[in-house]
Order: C-alpha cells, then sequence, then structure tokens
C-alpha cells in the first residue's frame, strides 16, 4: 500500500476548511500544543498552540495509509504550508472551537 501525499492530507483539511467534511476533536493532546483530529474518518495529528497550526505531523486514511512529516524535506512537504490564507484561517477557527 502506498503512503499518503502532501496534497491527499491537505485536501482533507481543505474539505475541513469548506466544512465540505466536518472537523471533530478525537483525543487529548499527546503533547502540549498538539491536537488529535477527525476527518471524514481520517485522523490527524496537528502541532496547534490554541491560535496557530503550525505543522500536521502525521495522519492516517481509513484505509490505513500513512503520511508523516519530514521536516528534512524542503518547504512543500508539509500540507499546512499549501492551505490557503484564507483555508487556514478557517482551519484555526475550526481548531479554536474544537479545542
Amino acid at each position: 500500500m502506498s503512503p499518503l501525499s502532501t496534497r491527499e492530507v491537505c485536501q482533507r483539511l481543505r474539505d475541513a476548511a469548506l466544512e465540505v467534511y466536518a472537523l471533530q476533536r478525537i483525543a487529548q493532546e499527546y503533547r502540549p500544543g498538539q491536537i488529535s483530529v477527525e476527518i471524514d474518518g481520517w485522523r490527524l495529528l496537528l502541532d496547534f498552540d490554541g491560535q496557530r497550526l503550525h505543522h500536521c505531523l502525521q495522519c492516517r486514511s481509513p484505509e490505513d495509509r500513512v503520511w508523516r512529516l519530514d521536516t528534512t524535506q524542503r518547504f512543500g512537504t508539509d500540507p499546512v504550508s499549501l492551505l490557503s490564507t484564507w483555508e487556514l484561517a478557517q482551519i484555526e477557527r475550526l481548531l479554536a472551537q474544537v479545542g
């Protein structure tokens, strides 16, 4: 099974920003500043400080395909960096509501 692509994970975040699918908190913080959410069966671990979304740390699809942040790679490998300013603001608003 192939791993998830950055663009596939970004699309889930876009779907949540557009409210095509609901963004729901599924667990308490793993570590301070981390929040686990679900979007249409996709589970994402996000680096969120209560106001700003910094990174998507990992994602697992319903088919058990996985994506993990690789900090050794160049810009564009984090789904959050592919969001528009408006999409990012919408996700941060939704995260603040579920947090």
